[in-house]
């Protein structure tokens, strides 16, 4: 899999808070799939209340053994009657749906039991595809109807964000939406012919634009 180079383990606080790096898992053909903690990232996470992934609890240590295993406990079964739909909203690839590595990189992992996200760092390969979803929309709060599904959305890099150095900010014509997902957005920066596109793929409505998810493709 030519587009994921690493996956970085996120966490933060709550809805609204920022999100930090905490960790990363890499995958090679010699040695295997690997997770450490990133210092950096766990000292200002630990500010806001964060505690290691249970199974992982040595911040200091390489884990080498059994990490898909752990981390793909947060995948939907493959047993489910809803897996294919599953995979067609996270745009799984049906050569890889039984490969966690992947799976973790492209659903994010994401539970309602705890504030862990998996980001892939994605490479602007050829026929790229992978969904994420447009951050800061609690700040914004725009009007429920400023989106549609299938609307496609322009995108403008922030090298001088204060906060992230790779934000690529989002706009529906004139109108500021907000931010490409953190870690998402580094691909928007790998290719300098401004060829990726964004388009609206799910939107969750509540008075305001809620949550929004978006395909990124190539």
């Amino acid at each position: 899999m030519k587009a994921i180079s690493t996956i970085y383990l996120v966490w933060r606080k709550g809805k609204g808070s920022r999100r930090r790096i905490v960790g990363e898992i890499k995958r090679n053909a010699t040695a295997g799939v690997r997770f450490k903690y990133i210092s950096s990232g766990v000292e200002d996470a630990q500010k806001e209340g964060f505690t290691p992934y249970i199974d992982f609890p040595d911040t200091s240590k390489i884990y080498a053994e059994n990490v898909l295993d752990i981390f793909g406990q947060r995948l939907l079964k493959s047993e489910r009657s809803d897996i294919q739909k599953y995979h067609d909203f996270w745009s799984i690839d049906p050569r890889y749906k039984e490969d966690k590595f992947y799976l973790l990189a492209y659903t994010q992992g994401m539970l309602s039991t705890d504030n862990f996200e998996f980001l892939a760092d994605s490479h602007p390969v050829k026929d790229l595809k992978f969904v994420s979803e447009i951050c800061g929309l609690s700040h914004s709060k725009l009007s429920p109807d400023t989106l549609s599904i299938g609307d496609k959305l322009t995108w403008k890099l922030e090298k001088d964000n204060p906060i992230d150095k790779s934000a690529v900010k989002v706009f529906k014509d004139s109108i500021e939406i907000g931010y490409v997902k953190l870690v998402h957005s580094r691909v928007f920066h790998k290719n300098l012919k401004s060829l990726l596109k964004i388009t609206v793929k799910s939107i969750d409505r509540n008075g305001i634009l809620n949550r929004v998810f978006i395909d990124i493709s190539f």
